[in-house]
């Protein structure tokens, strides 16, 4: 059995007057963390964590979506697979 892991961080752009809002709703969706925020240029930095893929792209779009949002961008992705006995080094 194979074990993947999915990590991934964006910089999200968002309405300053919504910045609050938007964070707060980021930091409930599972796996996702808003790792800091600047509320003078609207900016978060966002680490998204997933066993997929898939899941990780449905998430990105979600932050997409968010109302008060205004781009998304991808800046690191990163997955790691693990065989099943394969130790980590």
């Amino acid at each position: 059995m194979n074990t993947v892991w999915h990590v991934c961080s964006l910089v999200v752009r968002a309405h300053t007057e919504r910045l609050a809002e938007v964070s707060a709703t980021l930091s409930s969706l599972p796996g996702c963390d808003v790792a800091v925020s600047d509320i003078a240029s609207g900016k978060l930095a966002v680490v998204l964590e997933s066993d997929s893929e898939e899941s990780l792209l449905k998430q990105m779009a979600s932050v997409r979506d968010l109302a008060g949002v205004l781009a998304v961008s991808l800046v690191y992705h990163q997955f790691d697979e693990q065989i099943q006995g394969e130790e980590t080094p």
